[in-house]
């Protein structure tokens, strides 16, 4: 959530940032100024009042002890009058507040100027691209869903008679590699300094709401209506939540947290070819890399979780590039977003495994997440999350990229955990 003083300070910039994302409210930049300034004005008549009817209350009994009646009398109308004018003010007030948070909430974060310009994926910018020969597999290349049923370790078809469509079942050698992937990138994530956690896989309204998956994303999101909770979209919700409501000092960063869960998504929508196989489930594997920065260090650190990410997949000898997002891709949270995606080798198409964003405060501004600084001021901090790595594509281009006639080769770097070197 974009702060009210950003949004009056900035308006030429902010209005600029926001048509990269071909968002059409600009209308509401000036909506939420105007709430705020009478949000304020409101406030503070009603704060007076308040004072007014304190003061006044306050002086009736003295007044009664002198034998100023006549005073006593008039303070109490006074108060009278007061009390009544201030509970007119009241639902103005609450209106106003209301209409304010809802228009904050609404507004997608402002695009770093680094952001270019563009509709949906076809404009996004290649950052990185591959520059190695990509795997020469022959004529008889089979696609990783194929490959799957060829070996015997995973399902969707079981999955579909477990659950319905979507939620894949792992069995034998496919499980160990799924747990093999699991802890290698958690090992991976501890050797760079990252605190382990594992969260709830459920979070309640507000630790949605603090990350951004309310009110954008509530339409893919698992909901438990009965106890009002929501199956987790990513670690990122749980994790970033520890900090909610809290003030660091300034010393405390940089905080770095990693964890895997299981990942819920609706993907409501979601039709066609190109979500076969393992390409688009509902419930998929994910260890995610979460930062807490101060605002001057969060950019190199976001260059530093992209090396993390680009290690990962040099060690799983898999082929990928980086992109970085255009406006009209980017999640209304972030205000920079690379995407790695690896190449398919059967299917020849990229695949993205990865989302490595820096939200600069517009996260930590929902969260109320601040920092104080060597002179006791409170700030804002910055927060950034990666995929390091989303499993269920990872274990898909495994298939595809390291089949050849004998079986699936494991990469030299996951063999000490799955305790095999192939799939046969």
């Amino acid at each position: 959530m974009l702060l009210t003083s950003f949004i009056k300070n900035n308006k030429e910039r902010l209005t600029l940032g926001l048509k990269k994302r071909g968002f059409k409210e600009l209308d509401l930049l000036d909506k939420v100024v105007e709430w705020n300034d009478e949000r304020k004005r409101l406030q503070q008549e009603s704060d007076e009042l308040q004072a007014n009817m304190n003061r006044a209350s306050k002086s009736i009994g003295g007044l009664m002890k002198q034998g100023k009646k006549e005073e006593a009398e008039k303070a109490k109308g006074d108060v009278a009058e007061w009390k009544k004018t201030l509970a007119d003010l009241k639902p103005r007030l609450e209106k106003v507040k209301e209409d304010l948070e809802n228009g904050l909430l609404n507004i997608p974060n402002c695009p770093h100027e680094s952001v270019p310009a563009g509709q949906d994926e076809e404009d996004n910018e290649v950052f990185r691209a591959w520059d190695k020969p990509f795997p020469e597999l022959g004529e008889n290349k089979l696609p990783h869903w194929e490959l799957a049923e060829k070996y015997d370790i995973m399902s969707l078809k079981l999955g579909s008679k477990i659950t319905g469509a979507g939620f894949p079942v792992y069995k034998g050698k496919g499980a160990k590699l799924q747990r093999a992937l699991i802890a290698f990138f958690l090992d991976e994530a501890d050797k760079a300094g990252y605190t382990e956690y594992i969260p709830p896989h459920m979070v309640n309204e507000a630790s949605a709401r603090g990350t951004g998956q309310l009110p954008d994303k509530e339409g893919q999101m698992y909901h438990a209506t009965e106890d009002n909770l929501y199956l987790i979209p990513t670690a990122e919700v749980p994790i970033t939540n520890i900090y909610r409501d809290v003030i660091l000092d300034e010393k405390d960063f940089p905080i770095k947290m990693t964890g895997y869960t299981p990942c819920f998504r609706r993907e409501a929508g979601s039709y066609g070819a190109h979500v076969r196989g393992l390409n688009r489930v509902h419930q998929f594997d994910k260890v995610e890399i979460v930062r807490l920065e101060h605002p001057e260090k969060s950019y190199e650190a976001l260059d530093e979780m992209l090396e993390h990410v680009a290690g990962l997949l040099d060690k799983l000898e898999l082929p990928y590039r980086i992109l970085r997002l255009c406006g009209g891709d980017l999640g209304f949270t972030s205000a920079l977003t690379f995407d790695f995606e690896v190449f398919s080798a059967a299917q020849e198409r990229w695949l993205e495994v990865s989302s490595v964003s820096n939200f600069e405060t517009f996260q930590s501004n929902r969260l109320k997440l601040r920092y104080r600084d060597a002179n006791n001021k409170k700030h804002l901090a910055h927060t950034l999350n990666g995929s390091a790595l989303a499993l269920a594509r990872i274990f898909a281009s495994i298939l595809e990229n390291h089949q050849t006639a004998e079986g699936i080769r494991i990469p030299k770097a996951l063999q000490p955990y799955t305790r095999f070197d192939l799939i046969d």
